[in-house]
């Protein structure tokens, strides 16, 4: 159906900016300016507070929209009260614009009329669209006028979404280049088509990324992504799994809009999209808001205070996975068997394997029959059979929030010749360098083991009142029994030294597992809670401290003991992994018996420990599921 184009009176001079619009007054705390979004009914404009002048800042300079397709529209009704506050908000929905409206990019709107009193509730009933509406996209800006406030334009598609902006569209094309340290984004491209080629990609076909789980991590690795490729429409998409319904409690929601609130460029970004009148609502208590909702405008629920750019969230396991080039399993170790368990059954009919890139940190021990290590490579392997060769790991020392900051970090990627080095290309930016390299097992192990001794060391330093002696000596004993469990895994593992040795570091100092010691340390947090916590996730060493333990507790696996002159179990050469097992898995002992375990005075010196895991032939195949007597794998 056709609708006709609605006539238009020329502006007249030195007129306010109009439109066709009904406002309401709505009052809510915001920073500095009273932002007015219209809807598409017919009514006029109110006056501004007399008594709150705010001014916005210096006007952007405009940019050019590229023409957009129009597309059927229809019109939505929103209805609310909201209990008055300070500063006044004047909001409204609507659904369309005229196409001589003036764009997005500021200018005189003609067509204003009066607005309904104050004193009313807001409400928008549904208005005739214009046939020549056309979608929000992220390359229109806000238009910044004389006036004090910001008219917001979108458009509803047909069932009743509201189009967000384009995630990664041209606006963002500069931004992704220069991240990549090329402004034309001639070579992003190129390294783009190299992976497109070796993938087998035909033109027209996109390559297809999907994230798999939406924790800190895994939520910033995807962004990087559609940051630094998302522009490149035509040739990548970037979406992101995770599981519905999970809410945003109250406290939360209101620590989200002071968080927009005090970043203008997240602001404008949701004034634009028409996202931000849901978050006033979740403020105020009159709206729930869910993980997977506000994901989409760039809010991963474990890392709130740092804002994403917006994301392509899909909440069904099957549409997200089902013709994936690449997966991300930004899942705990903990859920990564049981997810892609049912990733399997959807893959049963693929012809051509994925590439899996796996960030998760952790293990699972299997005693039956013979003791052995079970990494997240090869939960997926198993779960889903994918061959080893396109399953990889990533690790490093990457605080998430610090990594989308741009601060500098680097990392590895380990697996197979095939996709390691085409992959570390594609990944590596300029704040963010890859390197590849070939030993999975023992990066992958380390991941796990670090987050067994964060949760030691972040409880060190909360009993020794951040005492850099003592969290120095808890670091040479704790590596020291790292490399010591890693020979008995792998007869010539990855020296603890670059990346590896960073990301240790890092983990002990600053991880969510340092964190969460020194919680149980101050008494703030206890056992009985769990280890998923609000705001944090999954604190993964918690089950890598059983699952190791359980381990190298069994007699099968016995080791001299170079004192003793007897055959010992491997875990009684690991004082710190035993305290552990005892405070937060059996709960024998309180959370300040761990700083009996660094001053012990039978300890060895951390080098007589390194030197027998060097000197004496402690390798165990059998670990790792192999047969004795096989190389490493």
């Amino acid at each position: 159906m056709r609708h006709r184009p609605s006539k238009q009176r020329p502006p007249e001079p030195d007129a306010a900016p109009r439109c066709h619009a009904t406002t309401r007054e709505i009052l809510v705390p915001i920073r500095h300016a009273t932002v007015t979004v219209t809807s598409a009914n017919t009514g006029s404009t109110a006056p501004s507070d007399p008594f709150h002048q705010p001014t916005l800042p210096p006007r952007l300079p405009p940019r050019p929209v590229p023409s957009a397709v129009p597309h059927r529209t229809r019109t939505t009704t929103t209805s609310l009260s909201i209990p008055p506050d300070p500063v006044r908000f004047r909001f409204a929905s609507f659904a369309g614009r005229d196409a001589s409206s003036g764009g997005a990019t500021g200018g005189k709107r003609p067509g204003a009329v009066p607005a309904a009193k104050p004193s009313q509730a807001a409400s928008v009933s549904p208005a005739d669209s214009d046939s020549s509406a056309k979608p929000t996209s992220s390359h229109q800006k806000l238009a910044d006028d004389s006036s004090d406030r910001v008219t917001c334009w979108a458009t509803t598609r047909e069932g009743g979404e509201v189009e967000e902006g384009a995630m990664g569209g041209a606006e963002d094309a500069p931004r992704a280049a220069a991240a990549n340290g090329h402004g034309n984004g001639a070579t992003v491209e190129e390294k783009l088509d190299e992976l497109r080629r070796l993938l087998g990609k035909a033109d027209g076909d996109p390559l297809r990324i999907v994230g798999v789980g939406a924790g800190a991590w895994g939520s910033v690795f995807c962004a990087l992504m559609q940051d630094a490729y998302g522009h490149l429409r035509d040739k990548v998409q970037v979406r992101i799994w995770r599981r519905p319904g999970r809410a945003v409690d109250r406290a939360t929601a209101e620590h989200l809009f002071e968080v927009i609130n005090a970043r203008e460029d997240v602001l404008r970004r949701l004034i634009r999209r028409c996202a931000y009148l849901k978050y006033v609502e979740g403020r105020l208590g009159d709206r729930t808001l869910y993980a997977d909702e506000i994901l989409r405008d760039g809010f991963c629920l474990n890392m709130i205070d740092t804002p994403l750019c917006p994301l392509k969230v899909v909440t069904n396991l099957q549409e997200a996975v089902w013709d994936a080039d690449i997966v991300i399993n930004g899942l705990p170790s903990t859920d990564t068997r049981e997810v892609f368990g049912e990733i399997g059954r959807y893959w049963k009919e693929r012809i051509t394997a994925p590439i899996i890139l796996s960030l998760a940190k952790g293990i699972e021990a299997s005693l039956d029959p013979l003791p052995r290590i079970i990494t997240p490579t090869q939960m997926i392997s198993n779960a889903t059979g994918v061959p080893l060769e396109n399953i990889l790991y990533l690790g490093g020392p990457n605080i998430a929030s610090e990594i989308y900051n741009k601060e500098y970090a680097n990392a590895r990627i380990c697996g197979a010749d095939k996709w390691r080095k085409p992959l570390a290309k594609f990944l590596r930016q300029p704040h963010f360098i890859v390197w590849d390299n070939s030993d999975l097992i023992t990066h992958e192990v380390m991941g796990g083991l670090k987050n067994v001794y964060a949760i030691g060391a972040g409880m060190v330093a909360a009993l020794t009142n951040e005492s850099a002696t003592s969290k120095s000596v808890y670091f040479a004993l704790c590596t020291s029994e790292m490399i010591y469990i890693t020979h008995l895994l792998e007869e010539e593992p990855e020296k603890l030294a670059g990346p590896l040795l960073a990301d240790t570091y890092v983990t002990l100092l600053k991880g969510r597992n340092a964190w969460y010691g020194q919680k149980l340390a101050k008494g703030e947090l206890t056992l009985e809670m769990g280890d998923s916590i609000k705001g944090k996730g999954t604190i993964q060493g918690v089950s890598a401290v059983d699952a190791f333990y359980e381990l190298l507790s069994q007699d099968s696996l016995s080791v001299m003991h170079p004192e003793a002159n007897r055959s010992v179990a491997p875990v009684e050469m690991c004082p710190i992994l035993k305290a552990l097992y005892k405070i937060l898995i059996k709960r024998e002992l309180p959370p300040n018996s761990i700083l009996q375990a660094i001053r012990d005075e039978t300890m060895y010196d951390p080098r007589e420990r390194i030197e027998m895991a060097q000197g004496h032939s402690l390798y165990r195949p059998s670990l790792l599921g192999q047969p004795k007597g096989d190389t490493k794998a």
